[in-house]
Order: structure tokens, then sequence, then C-alpha cells
């Protein structure tokens, strides 16, 4: 059983699927049945395949029996976290693990003290997560995958024109200003034909590593083509669009890489524009890309702005 305020353990592999044969009227007067309420988790919590709604099947289906006030969820390996509901004074952890597999660790949490037939039921419970979990989690293994550079860790193509779709209506529909950067890594093939090609994988993941620390969580980072990559700045301003481009082109010219034939400084060119009203998709990337053009035929390692660019200065971007 577990004890609270400390993370205990849930080996799937060997718990019993147990049930409270009697839950003590005095707890909760509105859960007649907990065998119910086991067979009912067991159901809803296979009808999704995404990670949070599992928990929150699992959140708003404690919530009559156990009068939690919220779960925190974390897996570490996978870089995910959700918290439901609120954290409170009291808690039940769990790390739940099968002989194959960690599923991450999930605590439960309440103003008023969890009794131990509380935690038994809730342990009994947490044996319908097993399943669930597990599916969720490689569905979600899967998604990224589909989506992601496998070098780089950036998004790919395919994830770049489902967000860019996605921010641009998000932009219009709200009026909210969008950014959009167009990066370039300057001479990478001479980095390649004079390091090899190790180097030259290693260089472009601590462009985009340095890219992704220099922006916000709500920004989003792509590899484009080869060595070109795409940045979305949400609900972010020109002036502060460019604070954000500037702060990526320094951060990355102070990179030192050792290559075969000494230290690599890597630097990169990159083309700003902000949404305007009349923009698609195409529309708004070809601005960002046009200004990139610029800054690579005027030096390389430097910032150009479309709207700087244009003659009508960007007065009609949206935000």
């Amino acid at each position: 059983m577990a004890t609270p305020n400390s993370v205990n353990t849930i080996d799937f592999g060997k718990a019993k699927q147990r049930l409270t044969p009697k839950v003590d009227p005095g707890l909760n007067n509105t859960l007649s049945d907990p065998q119910e309420l086991w067979r009912r988790l067991s159901q809803r919590l296979h009808m999704t395949l995404e990670v949070d709604r599992v928990l929150e099947t699992l959140f708003n289906e404690l919530l009559p029996a156990t009068k939690i006030d919220g779960i925190h969820y974390q897996h570490d390996a996978k870089q995910y976290e959700l918290n439901i509901g609120k954290q409170a004074t009291h808690s039940a952890g769990y790390r739940l693990v099968t002989s194959e597999d960690y599923l991450g660790e999930i605590t439960f949490s309440r103003n008023k003290r969890f009794q131990e037939k509380e935690l038994l039921l809730l342990e009994s419970l947490l044996t319908t997560l097993l399943f669930p979990l597990k599916n969720a989690l490689q569905y979600r293994d899967a998604i990224k995958a589909a989506l992601e550079d496998p070098l780089t860790g950036a998004g790919n193509r395919i994830a770049m024109d489902n967000a860019l779709h996605r921010e641009i209506d998000l932009a219009h529909r709200y009026g909210q200003a969008l950014g959009l950067l167009v990066i370039d890594l300057d001479r990478f093939k001479t980095i390649n034909d004079n390091h090899g090609h190790i180097v030259g994988d290693q260089v472009l993941k601590d462009v985009v590593h340095t890219i992704q620390h220099c922006t916000r969580n709500t920004d989003m980072t792509f590899r484009y083509g080869g060595e070109e990559f795409v940045v979305l700045l949400s609900k972010t301003s020109l002036e502060a669009a460019k604070v954000i481009t500037e702060r990526i082109r320094h951060s990355v010219s102070e990179i030192c890489c050792d290559g075969e034939g000494g230290v690599i400084h890597p630097t990169v060119s990159i083309g700003l524009t902000m949404l305007r009203f009349e923009d698609n998709q195409s529309t708004l990337f070809s601005r960002a890309d046009k200004a990139l053009y610029h800054a690579k035929n005027n030096g390389r390692n430097r910032v150009e702005v479309a709207e700087d660019l244009s003659s009508t200065k960007g007065t009609n971007c949206i935000g």
C-alpha cells in the first residue's frame, strides 16, 4: 500500500487487479460499487490514444470516489509533464513500471489526508491504467517521430506545414501578430568538405539547440532543408521579433565546435517577415525567403527584415 506524501512503486507486472470489496460509506456515499467503477474505468480509458485525455478521464472518474484535487504526471525520459486540477497539501505518488517499461510517475493530491481504504482503492484502480497509458505513450512517440527531424529534433517539413497553416489561421481569426524567420547556415558545404559530415551534423544540432534556447516555449523551430531552418514567432510584434532574431544570429556566431581542421565558428543569415492581412502560407514564406536572399547577398551573418526592405514598411501587418 502507498505511503502518503511519498513516491511508491506500482509494478503492473506483479500487481493483482484487486478491488476494495467494501468502501466505508463515511468516506463517500456516492461510491456504492467500486467494482463498477473499475469496470467503467477499464472501458473509458481505452477510448483515446492521447496521454492527456487518458489522464483527464482518470481524474474525472476518480474525483467522486476519492475527492482528489489534482493529478500530476511526468515522464522525464519522454519530456512530458501534465497537471490536472490543482496541487494540494497531501499527496500519494506512484512510479508506474512493468518488467519491460517505465511508464512515468503519477501523484494524486488533495487537502484532506488520504485514508488507508482510499489508498487501497487508488492502487486497485491504477491497474486499469496500464494498457491505456502504455498505448498512449507509444502513440505519442509515433506521432512525434513522424513530425520530428531525427538528427536535430526540430520539427520536419510536415510539422512545419501543419503549424504554419494553423498559426496563420489563428492569427487572422484573432488579429494576432505572427513572425516568420527563414534561417540559413552560412557556407555549410565548406564545413562538410573540410571537417566531415559527422562534424557537420554536430554543427546542425548545435545550431538548432541555440535557436531553441533563444526562443520561447511557444515558438516553434523546424528544419526546412539540409541547412535551412524556419522559426514561427507567435503573438510577437515586429520589434520583439527583431530582438529575438538578432539574439539568434549573435548566439550562433558564438558556437565553438571542434573539427578536423580546427575550431568551427558557424554563422547564419536570417530573413524575417511579419504576417499581413492578405497573406497565405506561400506569400508569407516567400517574403521571408527573399529577405534571407538579401542577407546572403549582403555579406552573410546578418539579419534582413522584409518590412524594412519594403516601401510599405509593414503598415498592413497583423497585430
